[in-house]
């Protein structure tokens, strides 16, 4: 998600997606004041997004007495955290059997078990601190609606019992029990997991920002961090020392010098309706405001905002050469143009209504598509990401496995958990990544249109999602 100036007005950042333009004057205001000299720390943050500040507000909790500093380029929530689709999910990029094959089948299984805790987890700190981010708990829908995605639909569920995950957990809903929740056409029928609840993410953000604050953390912004080293964190305004620094940049990761190919910054883009009147959504459904999708190649993702718009988003965008990341690739109108099509294609009533508020950025893939959390007790150097898309719950275990690891807590069961210490390979160098990364997102979208014409998935499509171990 491309940088503002230093210089621009901080009313900017309202531009930046539908959650920030609807932020309350006390959440979204000013930027933070930047590092002013060196500083000494015990822990030393570099990002003020979701990860970081979970990451703080969890070091907080732990021990008051740490000295905790937190590092933003721009403003808190600046990034992924508040541009993402507001689905606070059970989600984990790697699949079941890729973390089994990491681990074990038994770690796996306690991986899944702790994503489901998260979700829950969250909701517990959004009542404690009163943090107003419109929380629905209310699942996920993911529809079928061609032949292909009804087999894979199933074998989504199939392979769930197989690892021990019950009809509490992911459970298969028939045409008609689909209907009574969503009025989409062509709909065979679908998948439904309530470990999920929809929120207004810069909400989330912005609060916690604020929490972290109270409880004594020292939020820098307008601050780029210009090194990360064993120790010590650079800035143009001075550097702060600390024993332990954590990296908390995801999709901004391969700005900082040593880490290019940690991590390829991979686009993806959103849109949103005006409010919709109660009548459109007596035919629409998501009453609960069941987060959504279906179960095609190239993601899509949507939720019923406490307001009443559509949310819709998904991927396609084109990586940048070099994991650039700039404001005007938050902006691809033919992208946007297709998300509108693919909405109107769902949902026909939507299409007599106007698109408010277009987005986009960057999120983190790791070379193997397996987010991972660690601490390297030699140099002191922690860190965090590669969530694919899938981070508004995952960072929240990663800022408590980070916190637990910091302090050393013994007896901490999320510090055995399969992605603490995983790392991942590299990416290729250019050009190498580029028409990797850019040809697999051909495949999958030219995937999609063959199978909304015949309803089969193409064998280029199977190997591309065996490829990324999805």
């Amino acid at each position: 998600m491309g940088a503002l100036s230093a210089g621009m007005d901080t009313s900017a950042y309202r531009r930046l997606s539908l959650w920030w333009d609807s932020l309350p004057g006390p959440l979204a205001g000013e930027r933070r004041a930047p590092l002013d000299g060196d500083t000494d720390a015990d822990v030393a943050i570099v990002g003020a997004g979701y990860t970081g500040l979970w990451t703080a507000y969890y070091l907080a909790k732990a021990d008051p007495s740490l000295r905790v500093v937190v590092v933003e380029r721009e403003t808190a929530g600046f990034g992924a955290s508040g541009r993402n689709g507001g689905w606070c999910s059970a989600l984990f990029p790697a699949s079941w059997g890729k973390i089994a094959r990491a681990s074990s089948r038994e770690a796996a299984v306690r991986m899944q078990r702790a994503m489901f805790e998260t979700v829950d987890e969250i909701g517990r700190v959004v009542v404690a601190e009163d943090l107003d981010v419109h929380w629905a708990k209310g699942g996920t829908i993911g529809m079928a609606r061609t032949r292909t995605q009804v087999e894979r639909a199933k074998a989504e569920v199939d392979e769930a019992r197989a690892w021990g995950f019950g009809g509490q957990d992911y459970a298969w809903l028939a045409a008609e029990q689909m209907r009574e929740r969503v009025g989409a056409t062509d709909v065979l029928g679908g998948t439904f997991t309530p470990h999920t609840a929809a929120i207004q993410p810069a909400r989330l953000a912005r609060g916690l920002a604020q929490v972290v604050e109270r409880l004594g953390v020292r939020l820098v912004e307008g601050t780029p961090a210009t090194a990360l080293e064993p120790g010590v964190v650079r800035t143009p305004y001075g550097s702060v020392r600390a024993q332990h620094v954590v990296r908390a940049t995801e999709g901004y990761t391969p700005s900082l010098p040593g880490y290019r190919r940690d991590i390829a910054p991979v686009y993806s883009l959103m849109l949103a309706t005006e409010p919709l009147p109660t009548a459109v959504w007596e035919q629409i459904g998501l009453s609960r405001r069941e987060t959504f999708n279906d179960h095609r190649d190239l993601i899509i993702y949507g939720q019923r905002t406490a307001d009443d718009r559509f949310a819709f988003g998904g991927r396609g965008a084109p990586y940048h050469f070099a994991s650039a990341t700039r404001a005007e690739f938050d902006r691809e109108p033919q992208v946007f143009a297709e998300l509108r099509r693919v909405l109107i294609e769902l949902f026909p009533a939507v299409a007599d209504y106007a698109v408010t508020h277009t987005w986009g950025g960057p999120l983190g893939v790791p070379r193997d598509w397996f987010a991972s959390v660690g601490l390297d007790r030699r140099t002191g150097v922690g860190w965090a990401g590669g969530y694919v898309g899938d981070g508004v719950g995952t960072t929240n275990l990663a800022g408590r496995t980070l916190a637990d690891l910091v302090v050393e807590r013994r007896d901490s069961e999320l510090v055995t958990l399969p992605w603490v210490g995983h790392h991942s390979p590299r990416w290729e160098p250019e050009p190498l990544r580029f028409l990797g990364v850019n040809a697999g997102l051909r495949v999958m979208t030219s995937a999609d249109h063959a199978e909304a014409r015949t309803g089969r998935q193409s064998r280029r499509a199977a190997a591309f999602g065996r490829f990324t171990g999805h």
